[in-house]
């Protein structure tokens, strides 16, 4: 969202309780001391969240392992200044996985930069785990975390949306083991990665996260095991790349079995040595879409295998052939031949998709387009905040967010940007299994106060930042796109946006590349575009009652990354109360004014998909976020200002056969 927002009160159209038929509620009860405020809005799925069902899905679907320990639900916690020493006495319970400032940790105290968040609670490890090696996982804790176990460091991380582990085998004794859990996060009052969050919240900025937010789990694992899989579909080869690494090196007789299944029957099925790539034939693919959002099933399995390279007993230059055929299709070769002895000894369960994310030659002509399995469909999608009125960046439940994915679709949707947020592993499996394209953008991060890292629309360079801030940024980035690159929903990579800490755009944008060649690229999302070189899309921001046309490029499809934002309150379903302002970029009298505006809008981008090769347009936004109102749902997800079938029926002929 636009950043004149708040310097410019021309380009804000506040919607206040004054204005005929635009009711506000009750003001709300201020926050006591301490606590932030949480208005009185709930969902559904957060009305029912108890301590023994609070996000109890497999936190990692796509490696899946049979055994693993849940640890969500009611920890001790304490806030302190961060200077003090470990507290001997807590301040109560907070529920996790909810951040400390939501509703639903039944805490909503205040975080600041001079605090530490203190998290303690006790675990005992099932007695079919004795051997095994033990691995303490986090989805996500924001935004420094040190891990203590009986006692002794196990281990630090710095990221506010990254997954991590430690493995804790060495520290853990027979009985109760104790966890504790100490984390700084300064927010705003520092530089790092942090979305929209704001420790004062207003307008475009919402209530601030602190401490963990995501699944925190134990899953038991032999001391050589699979670590990370990397899987890459070409559906113009008709094959699927897989490349398995393991924990630590290898033996000669040590190998993976990689087996690609469709509903209960296998289609292909390769042995590879050990840390090495793979591939797979999947022929006559059945490709993944969003009318089509079909998921092949993928197991791996860590094999012993009659070593190819073994030797007769005093054999001369027994070695030779396998350190001249290390890491080559000979080795492969031989591999694959293998037999295997024995039962696996490691096991992870996940699943893919063929599907291709492009830009090519589209309707056109001289005008590139996103192209899906190598034909342009319109991506049509909306600017997803990804916000909770009682989780706030932790969603309620798994089922509220199934629920949300289905209403887009059902509303003509076929894509959402999740923006500058990254989501719990279990939002992008909904997006596959469901059928959703994703735009993923990396979390903005920037100082409060520090308004030079913000760049206008007149600007013409980046910004310098200094080199401690761009470590972190460029950090978190690769990590992002380590985490998330195996979901298929996921086709286009969002590097900045508007401006916001933007800085060495070309290099940062063919890095993502490199890292991930499978996806389109759009380095920058409004604002400034620092030209063709590193991006795919060539992407504005039009706020405007009729969009603004994207001009022409030949060698970079053209998106409308923001439009919309129509605001029009409804009564009972606000954040905010009494003198508190709510607003929309525009504001609609009544819903019978919202669907005319929203008609016009999308009216101007159905003629440029048409006539300019317009390749996607996303409108602001899913659904109402504290003090915006230009959602298509209320915040609470209650109410839908126009009938979801009025929606589709609106944004059809964007998906026309013509």
């Amino acid at each position: 969202m636009n950043r004149a927002l708040l310097g410019s009160a021309a380009a804000l159209i506040a919607l206040v309780a004054a204005q005929p038929g635009l009711a506000q509620r009750a003001p709300a009860k201020p926050a006591a001391p301490g606590h932030v405020y949480t208005s009185d809005l709930m969902t559904r799925w957060g009305k029912t969240v108890t301590p023994d069902n609070a996000w109890r899905s497999y936190p990692r679907p796509q490696m899946k392992r049979t055994k693993w320990l849940n640890l969500n639900g009611q920890w001790d916690y304490a806030i302190r200044p961060k200077a003090d020493a470990r507290p001997n006495a807590m301040d109560g319970k907070i529920l996790v996985p909810f951040a400390v400032e939501s509703k639903l940790s039944g805490v909503a105290k205040h975080v600041g930069p001079e605090d530490r968040i203190w998290y303690r609670r006790s675990f005992n490890l099932p007695a079919d785990w004795k051997g095994q090696d033990v691995l303490l996982h986090f989805g996500a804790v924001d935004y420094e975390a040190q891990v203590f176990v009986n006692g002794a460091l196990v281990g630090a991380h710095r990221g506010g949306s990254d997954t991590f582990e430690f493995d804790i085998s060495d520290y853990l004794k027979p009985g109760a083991n104790a966890l504790e859990v100490q984390v700084l996060d300064p927010t705003s009052d520092g530089p790092q990665p942090r979305g929209k969050q704001q420790l004062n919240p207003k307008s475009i900025w919402y209530t601030p996260v602190s401490g963990i937010w995501q699944t925190v789990w134990l899953e038991p694992v032999p001391k050589l095991r699979v670590q990370d899989m990397k899987i890459t579909p070409d559906i113009d080869k008709g094959v699927l790349a897989v490349n398995v690494a393991l924990n630590r090196s290898a033996a000669d007789d040590d190998a993976v079995r990689i087996t690609a299944s469709s509903k209960g029957k296998a289609v292909a099925s390769v042995i590879a040595r050990a840390n090495r790539p793979a591939e797979l034939a999947i022929p006559n693919a059945h490709l993944w879409s969003p009318d089509d959002p079909f998921l092949y099933d993928l197991k791996v399995e860590l094999v012993k295998v009659q070593n190819p390279y073994k030797q007769p007993e005093g054999a001369k230059g027994a070695n030779r052939e396998r350190w001249q055929e290390l890491q080559t299709p000979a080795e492969s070769a031989r591999y694959a031949s293998a037999s295997v002895t024995g039962t696996a000894s490691d096991t992870v369960d996940g699943y893919f998709a063929m599907r291709k994310s492009s830009i090519g030659p589209g309707k056109i002509a001289g005008q590139p387009q996103m192209l899906l399995n190598n034909k342009v469909v319109f991506q049509n999608g909306t600017l997803d905040q990804g916000w909770w009125p009682d989780g706030l960046l932790t969603p309620p439940s798994e089922e509220a967010i199934r629920w949300e994915i289905g209403y887009l679709k059902s509303a003509g949707f076929n894509m959402l940007r999740k923006h500058i947020k990254v989501e719990p592993a279990q939002y992008y499996y909904e997006a596959d299994r469901q059928g959703i394209l994703i735009w993923q953008d990396m979390p903005s991060g920037e100082e409060d106060d520090l308004h030079d890292q913000f760049l206008r629309e007149k600007s013409q360079y980046e910004v310098t930042m200094p080199q401690d801030v761009t470590n972190e940024f460029e950090y978190e980035l690769t990590r992002m796109v380590a985490d998330l690159r195996n979901h298929p929903s996921i086709v286009t990579w969002v590097v900045n946006n508007e401006g916001w800490g933007q800085y060495a755009s070309i290099r940062l944008a063919k890095m993502v590349k490199e890292l991930d060649p499978s996806r389109v690229v759009n380095k920058v999302s409004g604002w400034l575009d620092t030209g063709d070189a590193g991006s795919d899309l060539f992407d504005i921001h039009t706020y405007e009652d009729v969009p603004r046309v994207p001009a022409a490029n030949s060698k970079r499809a053209i998106v409308i990354g923001e439009f919309g934002g129509i605001g029009l309150p409804i009564e009972g379903h606000l954040w905010f109360g009494g003198d508190k302002r709510s607003w929309g970029y525009q504001g609609a009298k009544d819903a019978a004014d919202y669907e005319a505006r929203y008609r016009r809008k999308y009216a101007e981008v159905i003629r440029q998909a048409k006539e300019v090769g317009l390749s996607a347009a996303v409108y602001t936004q899913t659904t109402d976020v504290e003090g915006e109102i230009n959602g298509l749902l209320t915040y609470d997800r209650e109410v839908s200002k126009l009938p979801a079938e009025t929606f589709k029926k609106i944004h059809a002929p964007l998906f026309d056969k013509d």
